[in-house]
């Protein structure tokens, strides 16, 4: 009795886990209600919260295992023995990837509840474990172009990477292309973007001659 009691409190945080991610990708985390959440996965008001405190508890619940699996994927790639510019490139393409497995969730995952990149401890789990991302992928950056550790230039060429990740990614977010064909059909072209953007940086940060 008490294994099938289990079961079922297993389940019903299932329940409430899937429901919730299924509302934060149709309305967005802020509309999103927790008694919304719990009439949706089929339980009352009261009883959502002897699983979840509140709604930020499911998104951390539902981000922060995905975000962290990819930081460490991330992780492996900058300090590993790749050259700095097929690192950055290999990083990029599992960035792009791994948003368009996930793209019914990728603005929650990095946008809900967010904060500054740059912000060194911010007070959501979630939040520091995207600016870890952030931080790494600035290191990949640095190696690449030699800017200097905490410059300007070096924050601000990141954020343009970051938002051409991001904004490969959102063009593709309402395709009904699975993830395996955009990666299978685009694959050269993100290649190229990617290429352009260093050549770019580049140019912009060689050393005056």
């Amino acid at each position: 009795m008490p294994r099938k009691k289990q079961v079922r409190s297993e389940q019903t945080k299932q329940d409430i886990l899937n429901a919730a991610g299924r509302l934060f990708a149709a309305k967005g985390y802020d509309a999103v209600t927790m008694r919304e959440v719990a009439k949706e996965a089929g339980c009352s008001h009261t009883a959502i919260y002897i699983y979840f405190e509140d709604k930020e508890a499911l998104l951390h619940e539902l981000s922060i295992p995905a975000l962290t699996e990819l930081q460490l994927q991330i992780e492996a790639k900058v300090s590993g023995k790749l050259e700095p510019e097929e690192a950055l490139r290999q990083i990029s393409l599992d960035f792009i990837r791994f948003c368009l497995i996930h793209r019914n969730m990728h603005r929650i995952f990095f946008e809900a509840r967010s904060v500054r990149v740059d912000e060194a401890e911010p007070e959501l789990e979630i939040n520091r474990v995207r600016n870890g991302m952030f931080r790494l992928l600035m290191q990949a950056v640095r190696q690449c172009l030699d800017l200097p550790e905490g410059s300007e230039r070096l924050l601000s060429a990141t954020r343009i990477y970051f938002y051409l990740l991001h904004g490969i990614v959102g063009t593709y977010q309402l395709s009904e292309e699975s993830a395996e064909e955009l990666m299978e059909r685009l694959l050269p072209t993100f290649r190229e973007a990617i290429e352009v953007l260093l050549l770019g940086f580049r140019a912009q940060h060689a050393p005056d001659k």
